[in-house]
């Protein structure tokens, strides 16, 4: 029973082919496409693929980015299904005001990670950070219940913010650096210690409400820029989304 597993970011569609639909199942295949070059998909990367049996995928998008998706789909017989977050799924209970809400990315990501907490030994409260288009912060407790989360600009929102609310600005990449002495690495430095602080207090939180160190896991496409300025220690993992939709796909396809 081959597996296909889709993530659809904000401007990029990530998919990996496994051998079955449960942990550690192995990798056939995998690729990344960005969202304008979706219909090219079943002519190109996904025209000699195993047929897959079972599919789950998590999108940020659109229903319209999701129906070019499911079209490309058409090559083969199989059943799109699309992840919404629920009250409880693959052993993490959800404590948004309304579980439907939540972003579908955040809940697959922190299912991820908390199987992934679970495999280190005794669960340990655990603060999951995706930093992307935007940064979210989530808090686990050490029953697996999401106690709440913090959303907040990654770091290109925040320039192009910064560039049209401030007569003159312009904005060039700048380097990260403890004494800023020029314009851009002021900016570049302010954000990425933004978000640092952001995850350092909810360390913080969490300690303080569950008695105990938490872990923390950071994923994302721009996580690689956070990590040397992170004052907490934390995992970096490249798919944590692909970890969590395989955790769910085992719940509710094997």
């Amino acid at each position: 029973m081959t597996f296909l597993a889709i993530d659809v970011g904000n401007t990029r569609l990530k998919w990996a082919l496994h051998s079955s639909p449960q942990r550690n199942a192995a990798l056939l295949a995998q690729g990344v496409e960005f969202l304008e070059n979706i219909d090219r998909l079943a002519s190109g990367d996904w025209g000699g693929l195993p047929h897959p049996t079972r599919m789950l995928g998590c999108t940020v998008a659109g229903d319209a980015i999701k129906r070019r998706v499911e079209e490309q789909m058409e090559l083969w017989e199989v059943s799109a299904n699309w992840v919404v977050a629920s009250s409880f799924e693959a052993g993490l209970s959800n404590g948004y005001d309304h579980p439907a809400r939540l972003g579908a990315d955040r809940w697959v990501a922190m299912i991820g990670a908390w199987h992934r907490n679970l495999a280190q030994g005794p669960a340990r409260p655990l603060v999951v950070v995706m930093v992307g288009t935007a940064v979210t912060v989530d808090a686990i407790d050490t029953h697996g219940k999401f106690l709440g989360g913090l959303i907040l600009p990654g770091h290109g929102i925040m320039l192009r913010a910064l560039e049209s609310g401030t007569a003159g600005l312009h904005v060039p990449t700048g380097n990260v650096c403890e004494f800023p002495t020029n314009t851009s690495d002021a900016l570049t430095s302010g954000g990425t210690y933004a978000i640092a602080g952001a995850v350092e207090r909810m360390v913080q939180h969490l300690r303080a409400h569950c008695g105990e160190e938490p872990r923390c896991i950071m994923t994302g496409g721009a996580a690689w820029k956070m990590a040397p300025s992170m004052s907490v220690p934390f995992d970096l993992v490249d798919n944590l989304l692909f970890d969590g939709l395989l955790e769910m796909a085992a719940h509710r396809f094997c």
